[in-house]
């Protein structure tokens, strides 16, 4: 029976102009598809690195690269060439939905020291690893959390780690400044969406008065008690919020896309040890998404 393959032609051929070449210093990289597919492969199935098969390479080879492209940015890199494709073919939806969900942390992923309480760098999480490794404790035991924005056809266009206990809303704005999509060599990349969707969890007076300066549409529900506590102060209380209804429908596209990420074992429970692995397989997942989309 022939291998499953882990990445199209189509795929590959996005991805490839993207990786380092090699320059003659050191040792040769391997067959970079083939290593690229064992990569994939350890982050479908969610085995241990040594688990790879041999048919991709050398287990400690293919971590190794996987290691040297987490830290250089490569993954990154591929995430943004590929964000750009479909801002280049007018295929983007600039409709932005926000959430975050949970990972478990496998016992093997949380052994490392953690120093909570460090001072954090989630805007660029590729380049600084944090003091906690994006790992906490909370009722599920130690988790992590994936905070994502999509555009309006559920493909990822911004994503932060942080500790599983960590409050959606602090998060919120954060998430929507990793929003970058370059659309030509010469011109600036976007970073403003036209409208932001979210939960009741995002309703603060400071994520609206973000998106407000920022003249983009808010479409995120109140509470209840939002709604009781201005209908107490009367007059005072100020004016309804406007809600779209029919705009906050398409919010669910972001769940879609948590449901297709975490579709790989080795996302949907974590056992990287530091944050920036995990945000690189994650990334290379999101890559995949655009891709599949037909961009």
């Amino acid at each position: 029976m022939a291998a499953r393959q882990e990445i199209s032609d189509k795929a590959w051929a996005l991805m490839a102009p993207h990786f380092p070449v090699w320059k003659g210093n050191g040792r040769p990289i391997m067959d970079m598809r083939r290593t690229v597919e064992g990569i994939v492969w350890r982050f479908r199935t969610g085995a241990p690195w040594r688990d790879v098969p041999e048919r991709f390479g050398n287990w400690n080879s293919v971590y190794g690269r996987f290691a040297d492209w987490s830290r250089d940015g490569t993954w990154a890199s591929v995430l943004a060439a590929v964000q750009a494709a479909g801002q280049r073919a007018g295929d983007v939806d600039w409709t932005v939905s926000v959430d975050a969900t949970i990972t478990r942390v496998h016992q093997h992923g949380a052994t490392l020291t953690r120093v909570t309480g460090a001072p954090q760098n989630y805007k660029k999480l590729g380049a600084e690893e944090p003091g906690d490794h994006a790992i906490g404790k909370s009722r599920g035991g130690m988790t992590c959390k994936i905070h994502l924005a999509t555009d309006g056809k559920g493909r990822p266009l911004g994503l932060v780690l942080t500790a599983g206990q960590a409050a959606d809303t602090s998060f919120f704005q954060t998430v929507l400044e990793t929003i970058s999509v370059a659309g030509s060599s010469r011109g600036r990349p976007r970073f403003r969406p036209d409208r932001v969707l979210a939960d009741k969890a995002y309703t603060s007076s400071a994520n609206r008065g973000y998106l407000a300066s920022r003249g983009i549409k808010v479409t995120i529900p109140e509470r209840s008690d939002q709604i009781a506590g201005r209908a107490r102060r009367g007059s005072k209380g100020g004016r309804p919020r406007s809600f779209d209804r029919e705009a906050y429908k398409g919010r669910n596209v972001v769940e879609r896309c948590f449901n297709r990420l975490k579709q790989w074992r080795g996302i949907a429970t974590r056992s990287d040890k530091t944050a920036r692995s995990y945000l690189a397989g994650v990334t290379l997942a999101s890559a995949l998404i655009w891709i599949k989309s037909g961009v």
